[in-house]
């Protein structure tokens, strides 16, 4: 059994390989690491959703290795996060955050959004090329969550550079150490926190701790990294996804460009249509079940692909298209369910902010560099760029 998505044009475009996948069986075992174990992937929009909503699949990563003998040494505040929890442990670590992320929260943040956007824009050389990756859509959403958590300024380049090691497919050491250095970061800022309180997410985190909400040290540790790499990396694929569609489609752009009050309802469309979080986090089935016809034992790991979920031409007509008179609020870009992106009102302010400010700004961009040479990044969880050159 061969797997189709480890294919290098698969990273380039994966759709027609998810289209393919799909048409033969919505979900279809594929092959994982080099024991010649398999896990299920889920390329369809109905079974995604549905997979996405069942108890059934644990998110309990700790519980599916304990006997697995494994060799790597992630540590246990990214190991064991409340993105691999179920109920009640995962209902009320996210009670905790979720008032950070409500959308009067994030209104708060829109004009700190708006400031860090163009000052980050008053450094692109008028008329000449530019990365927008490197340029924006890297350093906005790093700014950002790390001000909100209350990171300092001084610490935001080694955070950046471990958040993004946690991602390097292929290179296990790399994230081990990289997890180690995150953990141990936020264990001090911790410490420093609560000798010299502030007002940040943090903080607050930290009082619920010390208070009477039952947060233990170590998931006070594990919530501060989670935020802190959830918090950036999606929103800096969504944005250079963003950005690479609508260069890809004058049309879609002239038009966002006449009526930028359309973006905001313009989002979920490209969300659907390039996923920055291609692959949901792992999942695996605690007991025998059945899935779009399929047959899935007790114990493997279910793979959703959300990318081809959202291409789904039974939910989604002409999904190749992008469409931005679609009504694409059902896309799956932020997950479905319990474990549905807790930060999704963070990312759409920032998407939306950047987004009518690079219109007004620069109404000649342009892509400077043939779409089929872009770089994607090599991992199969997240869709994003290397890097986006734009003449400006």
């Amino acid at each position: 059994m061969t797997d189709p998505t480890q294919d290098p044009r698969f990273l380039q475009d994966p759709y027609p390989t998810y289209a393919a996948m799909r048409s033969t069986c919505p979900v279809q075992p594929v092959p994982t690491g080099s024991g010649g174990h398999s896990s299920y992937l889920v390329t369809g929009y109905a079974e995604a959703r549905e997979a996405l909503g069942d108890a059934r699949l644990s998110k309990d990563t700790a519980a599916f290795f304990a006997d697995k003998g494994s060799r790597r040494r992630l540590h246990s505040a990214v190991a064991h996060s409340m993105l691999a929890s179920d109920p009640p442990q995962h209902t009320r670590l996210r009670k905790l955050v979720t008032k950070a992320f409500t959308t009067g929260a994030v209104a708060e943040l829109r004009p700190y959004i708006a400031r860090v956007t163009n000052d980050l824009l008053d450094q692109w050389p008028a008329g000449e090329q530019v990365d927008l990756v490197a340029g924006l859509a890297v350093p906005l959403p790093v700014i950002v969550i790390c001000e909100l958590l209350g990171v300092p300024e001084a610490d935001r380049t080694d955070v950046q550079r471990w958040s993004g090691e946690l991602f390097a497919a292929g290179k296990p050491d790399l994230i081990d150490a990289a997890s180690h250095s995150m953990a141990d970061y936020m264990t001090g800022l911790i410490a420093a926190k609560r000798a010299r309180p502030g007002d940040s997410l943090l903080d607050r985190l930290i009082s619920a701790r010390d208070g009477e909400d039952h947060l233990r040290e170590e998931e006070l540790v594990s919530l501060a990294v989670l935020l802190l790499v959830a918090g950036h990396e999606t929103t800096t694929n969504f944005l250079g996804n963003a950005v690479l569609a609508l260069l890809q489609h004058p049309q879609e752009l002239d038009r966002l460009r006449r009526n930028p009050d359309d973006v905001p309802a313009a989002l979920d469309e490209l969300l659907r249509f390039d996923s920055p979080v291609s692959t949901a986090t792992f999942r695996f089935t605690t007991e025998a079940l059945t899935l779009g016809g399929t047959e899935i034992p007790a114990g493997v790991p279910v793979l959703v692909s959300l990318g081809a979920a959202n291409r789904d031409p039974e939910r989604f007509p002409s999904p190749d298209q992008l469409d931005l008179n679609r009504d694409a609020a059902a896309h799956l870009g932020f997950g479905h369910g319990i474990h549905r992106c807790v930060g999704a009102p963070l990312a759409r302010a920032e998407a939306e902010i950047a987004l009518r400010a690079i219109l007004a700004r620069f109404p000649g961009i342009r892509l400077a560099a043939p779409p089929d040479q872009l770089g994607w990044r090599r991992t199969r969880l997240v869709r994003g760029l290397v890097s986006l050159p734009v003449r400006t």
